[in-house]
């Protein structure tokens, strides 16, 4: 899955000269945290609600409401954006799981996407975990089984053999190691909900079951 799959296409952008109640209004109108920084067509940053409600005045000032617009609509952008501010940015043919990777690297919690100078889109944590949902395929009636392997080649490609055997569709599977356990791990997603002579077929082929979970709804 990448990039231009999940990103959001519509996307509000603010100019690095525009007064800070400008941006607030931007983010309560359309309900979000964000907004890229424009400064003449070109792309300098992000600027978030956090940044915003640092630079604004605090609860306890002594100031009047009119006093506090007067601030506000006196203090630009650029006077609250962090200084020498390093774009982060991801292209529409990256996979979401550099996405991802980039936002855990730097601690941010969206990235704009650029071909090259044109801002195109962007994507956010939000974006990355319905993605994930998607994925794992966990919105759908399902059995979840998870079963440790022993490492080396075949043990995969015979559990799906075995569920293709007995004409079980697998709706995804996931494999990666525990460290805890510093065993290898399959999450196995079936449709079959009566999962007991899954499990005991497994269990015939010498595989240790972890756990069972019917999601009956989905969940």
């Amino acid at each position: 899955m990448k990039v231009s799959d999940r990103m959001s296409t519509e996307v509000f952008t603010i100019s690095i000269d525009a007064n800070v109640n400008e941006a607030f209004r931007i983010m309560k109108e359309k309900n979000i945290r964000r907004l890229p920084v424009m400064d003449q067509g070109r792309l300098v940053g992000i600027i978030t609600l956090g940044d915003l409600n640092q630079a604004s005045p605090s609860a306890a000032t002594s100031l009047s409401i009119h006093e506090l617009n007067y601030l506000l609509a006196r203090t630009r952008v650029r006077d609250v954006f962090p200084p020498h501010q390093e774009v982060i940015t991801v292209t529409p043919q990256n996979y979401i799981e550099t996405a991802a990777k980039l936002m855990l690297q730097h601690q941010i919690s969206g990235l704009p996407v650029m071909e090259g100078d044109k801002l195109v889109g962007i994507i956010t944590e939000t974006d990355l975990f319905r993605a994930l949902i998607d994925i794992l395929g966990v919105k759908r009636p399902h059995t979840r089984i998870d079963t440790l392997i022993p490492e080396g080649p075949g043990s995969l490609a015979e559990i799906t053999g075995l569920m293709a055997s007995k004409g079980i569709n697998i709706i995804n599977t996931v494999v990666y190691f525990d460290d805890a356990l510093s065993k290898y791990k399959v999450i196995l997603r079936i449709e079959e909900l009566d999962y007991e002579q899954v499990v005991e077929a497994l269990r015939s082929k010498g595989y240790e079951i972890e756990s069972v979970l019917v999601a009956e709804g989905g969940d």
